[in-house]
């Protein structure tokens, strides 16, 4: 199934004068050459660093016999469960080829010991640990997620007598540090190209090898992407990346700032979940960006319609469009798997240099890790909450934002923060196994404050929406929801454990996002989280 974008009504008019603009510069055929002066002086630098994507398809080819191989030789072992550590783009493409294909791969993107505890556990049908491997991807070979994992399946895999070098695969960038301790510890090691940024490394090692492991067709998913190269690398108003890009850049002073993602009927499990780190980190910075807003078809801000929100509907197939002309103004796009990667990124690189910033950096990322690491190293006393009820511990960046004393009080304190074209961020840092529900208070806060919302899996967006909080407009309020529980689990080799850690990420988040920029920041700590999580639900709306 080839790629299909249309649109209508004001977007139409925004495209429309965009094209000529976009076409005349050629800028399709210059990423596709290679041009790292396309996003400016200052940008090209990196950009002359990151451009591999393009040719992604071409390389990670030779890769496709190797990752099958092994993928027999394990099955041929009766080692069925693949176990991802990543974070990212390292974790959210895999995810994303996965689930659409009906193929299981246990994604583990998070600290919280509950959720690292079931990952090594595993479910009793799948045959636990004996039945795993570990894919551990890094571009850095630093994150410490990731490495943290990888040290707890390691201790994991030897208490139960199995010699984790046959059962711990990693996927990293040459001559990361990760790679070098990995070879030097007799792992089996896949490199990817180092010149793709992890945003844009769907098809690349990062996300291949751990879907194909799994047991995906990855030869389908490349040919998808290959039929679609073609379409996106020429200078006409026909390209759909082009045209995508006008979509959601466009405009000018006038430009809808706020992309809302909505899945209507695709079969694309999971994609604007990736298509919003790839955006958010992208264009997220030097105060400008685009934001992505992952709906459902029911959520409010479709029925609420505000003037910045820019709404793009996912179908399944492209002769269904005419199903959906009573949505005027919105972005219709239809495409396999391989197609929307490659548009997707090509257009969000395009719409880099509409908005004149460099899409392949990341410069606010490291703050919130720098805050981490220095709480875990300084370990001070959790700051007493400025009040209790019901259960739930409240802290707050200002403390008039706590004046009434009540959960509902002090969130209806924080959505009168938001400014008219500013919006709402919800970030829980819990166990998403034992509280998945929780994350339906988005629908509830966006129908409460009026205004779009967003949903974060700490720590998992700090590595992609987390750029877009620092470094895009200074319009966002933050809501965090944390848990206390009993459940924790040692790192080998770190003197905190997995329950410290998730702590120090959520608080070093807060305080860059408060004392670094002014955000208001709201902590809601569930003391029993099974419990209030209902209570917090019923303050939301």
């Amino acid at each position: 199934m080839s790629f299909a974008v249309k649109v209508t009504g004001h977007v139409k008019s925004v495209v429309d004068a965009e094209l000529p603009g976009l076409t005349g510069s050629l800028v399709a055929s210059g990423i596709t050459a290679g041009d790292a002066s396309l996003w400016g002086a200052a940008a090209e630098d990196e950009a002359s660093r990151r451009l591999g994507w393009v040719r992604a398809v071409s390389v990670s080819r030779p890769l496709v016999p190797e990752i099958t191989a092994l993928r027999d030789e394990l099955v041929a072992q009766g080692v069925t469960r693949v176990v991802l550590a990543g974070m990212g783009g390292s974790s959210l493409a895999p995810e994303v080829i996965a689930q659409s294909s009906g193929v299981p791969l246990v994604i583990l993107d998070s600290t919280a010991p509950g959720q690292v505890l079931a990952a090594i556990d595993g479910a009793a049908e799948s045959g636990g640990l004996a039945q795993t491997v570990l894919v551990v991807s890094s571009k850095s070979g630093s994150t410490i997620e990731t490495d943290s994992a990888k040290r707890a399946f390691e201790v994991a895999f030897r208490d139960v007598g199995i010699d984790p070098t046959g059962r711990i695969v990693v996927v990293t960038d040459p001559g990361s540090p990760l790679e070098q301790s990995a070879r030097a510890d007799g792992y089996r090691v896949f490199l990817a190209d180092p010149e793709v940024g992890g945003r844009y490394s769907a098809l690349t090692a990062f996300g291949l090898v751990p879907a194909g492991l799994a047991g995906v067709d990855i030869d389908d998913l490349l040919d998808e992407a290959d039929a679609t190269l073609l379409e996106v690398a020429i200078d006409s108003p026909e390209n759909p990346a082009l045209v995508l890009a006008a979509a959601i850049a466009g405009g000018g002073a006038h430009r809808r700032d706020k992309l809302g993602l909505v899945t209507d009927g695709s079969h694309i499990i999971g994609l604007p979940d990736w298509i919003e780190q790839l955006v958010a980190e992208s264009t997220g910075k030097d105060g400008t960006g685009i934001l992505p807003v992952v709906l459902l078809p029911v959520s409010p801000e479709l029925d609420a319609k505000p003037d910045d929100l820019q709404v793009v509907r996912f179908v399944d197939d492209a002769d269904a469009f005419h199903l959906f002309e009573r949505h005027t103004g919105e972005v219709l796009v239809s495409g396999s798997p391989g197609a929307q990667f490659v548009v997707w990124e090509y257009a969000t690189a395009i719409a880099g240099r509409m908005l004149d910033i460099d899409p392949f950096d990341q410069p606010d990322v490291e703050s919130a890790k720098e805050a981490t690491r220095g709480l875990l190293e300084a370990r001070p006393a959790p700051t007493a909450p400025a009040f209790v009820a019901d259960g739930v511990e409240v802290r707050v960046s200002d403390a008039s934002l706590a004046e009434s004393g009540t959960v509902a009080g002090v969130l209806a304190a924080l959505w009168a923060r938001v400014p008219a074209d500013g919006y709402v961020s919800v970030q829980a840092y819990v166990n998403r196994l034992e509280l998945p529900q929780l994350s339906g208070l988005r629908e509830l806060v966006a129908a409460d404050s009026a205004r779009p919302t967003t949903f974060g899996w700490g720590p998992r967006f700090l590595h992609s929406t987390g750029q877009y909080h620092k470094g895009g407009p200074a319009t966002g309020v933050f809501l965090q929801i944390t848990e206390r529980t009993d459940v924790d689990l040692e790192i080998p080799g770190r003197p905190f454990t997995f329950g410290q850690l998730i702590q120090a990420q959520a608080a070093g988040d807060a305080s860059v996002l408060a004392e670094a920029h002014g955000r208001p920041v709201v902590t809601l700590t569930l003391t029993d989280p099974q419990v209030e999580v209902l209570s917090l639900f019923e303050a939301a709306q």
